[in-house]
């Protein structure tokens, strides 16, 4: 073996050993939570939070699933993250590629103000009275979905990865009659699956992850999405006893605030598996034209 290979086999090796230590500490967190939910709730007070239970229960996921929160709450999560991630998707397509023709009046300034607003917003208070007394949402699902439909930044992202298709593309379609949406459907879209992957799981786990508007414009409980139940369980032991009591028998208080995190995020983990390959191809959205 050549001696000019070693610095390059070292370099990789430490590398890799890099990598894995920083997966390893990434891990570390989640694997606490897995063993402490897991855990007896006097054993988890007297031990503190490992990976390896010291005593094995299931009676916060049994607590848990024995209530009809967790299963509202998928519901509405499920239903915010699907038709939020689905409609954020058509609508970001619909500017980025309108932005992305050259040919468009006014484009220059659409993509000033777009960029304007990554830069300045009007504040909490006037969001506020915006969402409350103009646009109504309040205690309505849609208030999850309608502020958050649009991010300049994925947009700017789209809309570099359409301007990287070759124009002939377009061209060619007029000229046989096509209009923008048949092109935008039919010709870019199917080009770009790498690049509406990686959005669309960006505004799945923005939708999945939404709990700070649930917290100011809903007051049912029946519409709290997942992540809204998980900051109330962590904030307070007093709405964990609430949510989850049983006659008069104290809930795990504890070990289903671990529970509740493990229930919560699993979908989310199961569904990066399946988008792996389009996401790892999307990394480089908008690198090569600025």
């Amino acid at each position: 073996m050549s001696t000019k290979m070693w610095p390059d086999r070292a370099l990789s090796a430490l590398f890799y050993i890099l990598c894995g230590s920083f997966a390893a500490m990434c891990a570390v967190p989640f694997l606490l939570v897995i063993g402490s939910s897991l855990s007896d709730e006097v054993t988890l007070l007297q031990n503190g939070y490992t990976i390896v239970p010291a005593k094995l229960s299931f009676e916060a996921y049994k607590t848990i699933f024995a209530s009809a929160t967790i299963y509202r709450a998928y519901g509405v999560t499920l239903f915010v993250t699907i038709v939020g991630t689905a409609l954020s998707l058509l609508v970001t397509c619909a500017v980025s590629y309108a932005v992305s023709v050259r040919t468009l009046k006014y484009r220059n300034s659409i993509l000033f103000f777009m960029w304007f607003t990554m830069l300045f917003n009007g504040g909490l208070v006037p969001w506020y009275i915006l969402i409350t007394k103009y646009l109504h949402l309040s205690n309505s699902l849609w208030v999850m979905i309608v502020p958050a439909l649009v991010n300049p930044w994925f947009m700017f992202l789209l809309r570099n990865f359409f301007m990287t298709l070759p124009e002939s593309l377009a061209e060619s379609a007029k000229i046989d009659g096509a209009n923008d949406i048949y092109i935008l459907f039919r010709i870019a879209l199917p080009l770009s699956l790498p690049a509406l992957a990686t959005i669309g799981l960006f505004y799945a786990l923005d939708y999945w992850n939404e709990w700070f508007k649930a917290i100011l414009f809903i007051d049912d409980p029946n519409k709290y999405p997942l992540q809204s139940i998980i900051v109330r369980i962590i904030s307070s032991v007093t709405f964990t006893n609430q949510l989850y009591s049983i006659g008069t028998v104290a809930v795990p208080s504890y070990t289903i605030r671990m529970a509740t995190v493990i229930v919560t995020i699993g979908p989310i983990v199961l569904l990066y598996p399946f988008i792996q390959k389009y996401f790892v191809q999307g990394l480089m959205v908008g690198a090569v034209k600025g």
